[in-house]
């Protein structure tokens, strides 16, 4: 069964693009596949100049490095505080900072994500909106160049999904990150995209600004826009 069907994506330097799709539309799939976790069954992807089907396990592995993942369930390990769980990829990644300059980065990406107190707390602690700050704290603690966020704001309350999407704008001019947004959350949409794809029947069907999408006379664009 075909899931995505001779589509073509480019993110920009800099940008915020949301990938729009009711649910099984194959969101999720693309970021797989753009990650080398699925492998296409033909086509190229292209991430920092390298097309990964074409280079080693290993190399792909190093390119992941330069990549963010915010899942949907925030994917916390449970067992360990805030600060570990922001510890635990900077340990793994073989950097050479000393254990005071890794907290003070942890420190500092907390306060940037609104989780300064929060610092010691275990995930059972944290609200489900202090879950996903922890999720993208964690992603932000070896500074990727592109974040991939897998619906960030399911499951939350609207107030929380609209903090949320105002902390994926926040983030995008504080560190300057390049990402792609998966959502159905048109509230995200507006709020964090600087431009959207939308993603139906295993393609594109539409691509630009919320407000241009907005003005689209096409029923399937419609249907998105409508409450």
């Amino acid at each position: 069964e075909m899931v995505l069907d001779d589509i073509n994506l480019e993110l920009y330097h800099g940008e915020n693009l949301v990938i729009l799709g009711k649910s099984g539309a194959g969101k999720s799939v693309l970021l797989k596949c753009i990650t080398g976790l699925i492998p296409p069954d033909r086509g190229k992807i292209i991430l920092f100049d390298q097309n990964i089907l074409n280079i080693s396990e290993e190399a792909v592995n190093g390119m992941r490095k330069k990549i963010g993942f915010v899942f949907q369930g925030a994917a916390l390990y449970d067992s360990m505080s805030v600060r570990e769980n922001l510890l635990f990829p900077l340990n793994r990644a073989k950097n050479r900072l000393s254990r005071k300059e890794k907290n003070m980065l942890i420190a500092e990406i907390l306060e940037n994500v609104g989780l300064a107190d929060s610092i010691d707390k275990m995930p059972a602690e944290l609200s489900g909106g202090m879950r996903k700050r922890a999720g993208l704290a964690r992603a932000l603690v070896l500074r990727p160049e592109i974040i991939m966020y897998d619906e960030p704001t399911t499951g939350l309350d609207p107030s929380t999904s609209r903090e949320i999407s105002e902390l994926i704008v926040q983030v995008q001019k504080i560190f300057k990150t390049s990402s792609i947004i998966v959502t159905h959350d048109m509230n995200c949409a507006r709020q964090a995209s600087n431009r959207i794809m939308i993603l139906e029947n295993c393609v594109f069907i539409a691509e630009g600004t919320y407000e241009s999408l907005k003005e689209n006379d096409n029923k399937s664009i419609q249907d998105y826009f409508v409450n």
